[in-house]
Order: structure tokens, then C-alpha cells, then sequence
């Protein structure tokens, strides 16, 4: 009998790594969390490459698009790698300057009217009859007030060195953080600039090593995978940019403060599915509650209103229609990817979830195309 020594090869390497996983899953966990620690810069500089290269395209196909002259075909696409991050990090800045006055002075009207918070509180517990039944409950409970001093003291005490050791930690993480995000960004404008290059050399080592009928299966499949994606991040963005325009709409009509800081602010956070309202909401409620608390209730209100109505109209029809799924599958994918994975299970659930629809969708087509034919 011959064997194929390819085949077996294979076969005994998928059935090690099988054990592996079995015998060991800890292991095989930890080493993976290592890998991906190691390859983070590289893993976050390709997610910023392949999202800024949307917009670097649509750039590259505006600047001179028919020109002949070599130096302005040599110069496009430094030209619309530069433009795009210019663009992204003004719009971020746009944004921080839109909000970040306006939360410092909600933080100092705060701390300016604390002390007089305070004084009403302390002027209360001296003249309330409510507070002399508050003191006189706390005496019924005979607490050993010295023991409960004792405690407090060797907490704080413990506390202390503990916050040493976290700011410590949190410096390193800092600094690594900075770090990582400069070599992401690096290889980030790496892959754009030479993606056709980076892309014809890793196409001729598949074709040497990759059988064709596989290869060609993996192709399709990636190229599905990258227009569903592409596709999601730009209905993202669109929708984004709704949630942001209807909210400051709102808000200027229920004459709510700081409408243009507190929208642009939640279009931003939009681009986090479903749940970007409500983080963008937060800091909204406590930037007018701080001045008025029942105007931040309203706010709330409000928020709840506009979030249901984004969630269960705008972001299914917008971004479903984007990437060819159905507003009810858009849902779906939403909820069972956070219940999966969380905030990224959430992020990826609907392109990974329309990837899937497409993929079985074109296999009916064919199917169907072929017994047709048949």
C-alpha cells in the first residue's frame, strides 16, 4: 500500500497539536496569550492599517486619479497616507477640544459648590430632629468606635503602599502602552505604503506551498471576509455620524446644554456598536447634571429614547444595508456576539455573523445555479 508522506505528515502534525489542546488546554491557553502579547504592536498595527487604508483608497482615487506625470503618481500615495491620519487625529481633537473644556468646567463647578454642599449637610445634622434620630439610632448599636478606628488605620495603611505598587504598575503599563502604539503605527504606515509589494510576495510564497484548489478556496473566502468588513466599517461610520447629528438635533430642541460637545462626543463613541451611546451618554449626564441634576435626568431620558430608536431602526437598516445582512440577523449577531466575546464579541459579531450569510448565500446561489442547469 503507498502512503502519501505529505498526507501523513499533516495528519500527524493536526493530531499532536489535537492532543496538545486536550491534555494540556492550560498550557496551550497561556502559550497563546504570550504569542499574541509578543505580536501585539504587529496584531494592532495591521487593525490600523487595514482600517485607515479604507480611507487611504478613497484618498489615492481623488488625488489625480489620470495623471501621466510620474513624480504626482509617485507622490499620491504618501500624499493620502498623510491625509488620512491628518484627518483622524483632527477629528479626534475636534472632538477632545469640543468636550474637554466643558467636562474641566463641570468638574470645578463641582468642586465649587461642595463646600457649600457641605455646610448645608453639616447645618442640617446640627438643626434636624431627623439627624438627632440618626445619632441616637447609632448609639443604640453600641459601635466600638476605637476598634473600628484601629481597623481603618491599618487599611488605609496597607492601602498606601498598595497605590505605590499600582502607580508603579501603572507607569510601566504606560510606558509600554506608548511604546507599542508607536511600533503599531509604524508597521501601520508600513503595510500601507507597500501593501502591493507586501501582497505579490506573500501570493508567491501561497502559490508555491499552497495547493490550488485550497488556495483558491481561502482567496474567495478572504475576499468576501474583506469586502463584508470594509463594507461594516464605513456603515459604522455612517451611522456614527446619525446618531451624532440626530443627538445634537435633540438636544438643541429640548434646549439641553452643551448640545454640540455632548453630540459630537457620542458620534464618536457610536462607532462602538449598540452600547457607544451609552458611554458617550454618561459623560453627557454628568457634564449637565453637574450644573442642573434634573436637566441630566431629562438628558437620560433622552439618551434611552434615541439609543432605542438607533438600535432597533438606524443601526440594523444602516449598517445591515451596508454589508447585505438583515436588520433582524444584525440584532442577532449583536447579542449573541456580546454574550460570546463582550464589547469586541459585540464589534465582530455582525461582520463575522454577515460573512457567514455570504459566504452560505453564494454556496445556495451555485447550488441552485448548477441543479438549473441539471
Amino acid at each position: 500500500m503507498h502512503f502519501d508522506k505529505t498526507l501523513v505528515w499533516r495528519y500527524g502534525i493536526l493530531a499532536v497539536v489535537v492532543l496538545a489542546v486536550l491534555i494540556y488546554p492550560a498550557a496551550v491557553w497561556h502559550g497563546l496569550l504570550a504569542l499574541v502579547g509578543i505580536g501585539l504592536p504587529l496584531i494592532l498595527g495591521a487593525a490600523i492599517a487595514y482600517c485607515v487604508n479604507i480611507l487611504c483608497r478613497l484618498l489615492e482615487r481623488l488625488l489625480c486619479p489620470h495623471t501621466t506625470n510620474k513624480l504626482a503618481r509617485g507622490l499620491r500615495r504618501p500624499v493620502a497616507i498623510v491625509a488620512s491620519f491628518a484627518i483622524i487625529v483632527l477629528v479626534l481633537a475636534g472632538v477632545l477640544h469640543l468636550v474637554l473644556p466643558q467636562f474641566i468646567d463641570a468638574i470645578n463647578n463641582f468642586l465649587t459648590q461642595l463646600p457649600k454642599v457641605l455646610s448645608d449637610l453639616n447645618r442640617w445634622l446640627t438643626h434636624s430632629d431627623q439627624a438627632s434620630a440618626i445619632a441616637k439610632q447609632l448609639n443604640a448599636l453600641k459601635i466600638d468606635w476605637t476598634s473600628l478606628q484601629g481597623k481603618l488605620t491599618k487599611y488605609v495603611s496597607a492601602g498606601a503602599s498598595g497605590v505605590l505598587a499600582s502607580t508603579v504598575s501603572i507607569f510601566g503599563n504606560i510606558t509600554s502602552g506608548i511604546i507599542n502604539l508607536v511600533l503599531a503605527l509604524t508597521f501601520a504606515i508600513y503595510l500601507i505604503a507597500g501593501k502591493e509589494r507586501i501582497g505579490n510576495r506573500l501570493n508567491r510564497v501561497l502559490d508555491a506551498f499552497v495547493p490550488a484548489k485550497p488556495l483558491a478556496k481561502f482567496r474567495y473566502v478572504v475576499g468576501v471576509t474583506d469586502s463584508v468588513f470594509s463594507s461594516f466599517i464605513a456603515g459604522q461610520v455612517t451611522e456614527a455620524v446619525i446618531l451624532g447629528t440626530l443627538c445634537t438635533l435633540g438636544m438643541l430642541l429640548f434646549r439641553f446644554p452643551d448640545a454640540l460637545s455632548v453630540g459630537a462626543l457620542i458620534g464618536i463613541t457610536g462607532l462602538i456598536p449598540m452600547v457607544g451611546a451609552w458611554i458617550g451618554g454618561t459623560i453627557g449626564f454628568v457634564l449637565i447634571a453637574v450644573t442642573n441634576p434634573l436637566q441630566g435626568v431629562l438628558f437620560i431620558i433622552f439618551i434611552i429614547i434615541l439609543q432605542q430608536l438607533e438600535g432597533n431602526i438606524v443601526y440594523p437598516r444602516v449598517v445591515g444595508t451596508s454589508i447585505g445582512l438583515p436588520g433582524v440577523a444584525v440584532l442577532a449577531a449583536v447579542t449573541i456576539g456580546s454574550g460570546l466575546g463582550g464589547v469586541l464579541g459585540m464589534l465582530f459579531g455582525v461582520p463575522v455573523a454577515a460573512t457567514i450569510y455570504k459566504l452560505i448565500a453564494n454556496a445556495t446561489h451555485r447550488r441552485e445555479a448548477g441543479k438549473a442547469k441539471a
